[in-house]
């Protein structure tokens, strides 16, 4: 049997490595700017509720170990193939995708506007783009290596500047500014939906848990581990805001973070917070490429994406959903280039569709609670279907408030509504086509399962059953 490899470090640094990103400083910025250090009440709320999505995840995957595809096997055997695929390709191919081509692209602009090197930007999102598709290619042993360094560096970091500026440490001028800008429960239950997107992708340590040591304990437990660190250390950074930049400026800048960094060491924070940016792109980008690769790999398995997806090379790594990953991140970078408001507003569009993805999770278990109640589970969320219920509530919330912009947040929602109505044309064609299974009809959980064997639809294709 071969020996997994992965231990709970490595389980937080993949749920650290993908929440951190460049958009998240942003959005963290934005957030402190708009209300003050009261934003850290709206970031605590939004972390609980993101540990709602945790604990759900987490039992689905302790019903259902070592399946590659993760949600969308769980929602398969709840729900059947229809909302699983809408789900899956817009919830996290497309929105994944899309926010880590505009990551690439703003770390490109934070490197050019740091060092005024004569080197066009797209050169900067090519190499890094490069560089982590053929480390991803050499297994998930190189993986964790680059995500464990990385992911530690980029927390350590963060957390060092925003200790610094929380102390008054800095060589900057302190900035004298009211530590609250709006203190009414409103105005902070309302920044709960910018905070939310600062907690988004913990789960992606899910698609490694067959690689990890002792998954029943350290891949919930990272995951809760790693949204209290970053909770944490995004709290930190904002004590550090509040007496080195001022808010209206930290609210209006598109990158905070260098404003911070400047304000808080000169040319060498800027310098700093430039290496955090390129942390922050190479974590996330890196667990993305993993990420969804595997999940690629899944539904392949389940005949819900094209075969090749499911190909491996020597290091057992789903290569044509690696170069297919990282070749979209590059034409999304290159798409965003001087044109990142557009790409922006999908992004909020594509975190819907992630918003939606986990209230199939919490819905996922609830159907799978009351059909096989008396399965085993080597973790189960507690308190009956409290957390669940508070999950799918708050969401629901979060997508009803996805911007402050009722101009934008009706856009966002028609276009969502749009996307659903493609998406859903396309899954009710490849289901009823292609897979040759009923389009709405659950899957047996057995039978999910047996999918992550290469038997399954070899057997299927002799028998005529599917193409």
């Amino acid at each position: 049997m071969e020996e997994k490899k992965l231990g709970l470090k490595s389980v937080i640094s993949v749920s650290v490595g993908l929440v951190i990103a460049t958009s998240c400083l942003v959005s963290l910025g934005q957030g402190a700017g708009t209300i003050g250090v009261i934003f850290i009440a709206a970031m605590v709320m939004a972390c609980l509720l993101n540990m709602t999505t945790i604990a759900s995840l987490s039992e689905l995957n302790a019903l259902m170990p070592n399946t590659t595809g993760g949600l969308a096997q769980y929602t398969l055997a709840s729900m059947g193939p229809f909302p699983t695929l809408i789900s899956m390709v817009g919830g996290y191919l497309l929105c994944n995708v899309l926010s880590s081509g505009v990551e690439a692209s703003i770390f490109a602009y934070a490197m050019e506007q740091t060092f005024h090197l004569p080197i066009p930007r797209l050169v900067y999102t090519i190499v890094m783009s490069v560089i982590l598709m053929i480390a991803n290619l050499k297994g998930v042993d190189m993986f964790a290596k680059i995500q464990d360094w990385v992911a530690y560096l980029l927390v350590g970091s963060m957390a060092l500047m925003g200790l610094i500026g929380a102390l008054g440490l800095g060589t900057g001028q302190e900035v004298h500014q009211p530590y609250v800008m709006a203190s009414d429960f409103s105005s902070v239950i309302s920044m709960t939906a910018v905070a939310f997107w600062l907690f988004i992708g913990a789960e992606y340590a899910i698609p490694i848990s067959k690689e990890v040591k002792n998954a029943k304990r350290n891949v919930p437990l990272g995951m809760m581990l790693g949204l209290v660190i970053i909770c944490i250390v995004q709290s930190i950074l904002v004590l550090g805001f509040h007496n080195y930049t001022d808010w209206g400026e930290l609210a209006d800048s598109a990158a905070p973070h260098l404003l911070y960094g400047v304000n808080l060491l000169g040319q060498p924070g800027m310098i700093w917070m430039a290496f955090v940016a390129a942390l922050a792109v190479i974590s996330s980008q890196n667990s993305g490429i993993q990420g969804l690769s595997s999940i690629c790999q899944g539904m392949a398995k389940m005949n819900m994406m094209p075969q090749c997806f499911a190909r491996t090379n020597k290091n057992g790594v789903p290569y044509i959903g690696v170069w297919f990953v990282s070749i979209a991140i590059m034409i999304f970078a290159v798409a965003s280039n001087g044109s990142a408001d557009a790409i922006s507003f999908m992004i909020l569009v594509g975190s819907v569709f992630w918003m939606i993805s986990y209230i199939l999770a919490h819905i996922d278990v609830i159907i799978l609670r009351r059909r096989l109640p008396k399965a085993p589970r080597s973790f189960k969320s507690p308190g009956g279907i409290i957390l669940q219920i508070i999950g799918i509530i708050g969401t629901v919330y979060m997508v009803l408030n996805i911007s402050t912009d009722p101009a934008e947040r009706h856009a966002i929602w028609i276009l969502t509504a749009a996307v659903f109505a493609v998406l859903a044309v396309y899954a009710f064609f490849w289901i009823r086509y292609k897979m040759k299974i009923p389009v709405f009809k659950s899957v047996p959980l057995e039978k999910v399962m047996a999918m992550e064997n290469s038997m399954y639809y070899l057997i299927r294709r002799r028998r005529g059953l599917c193409k």
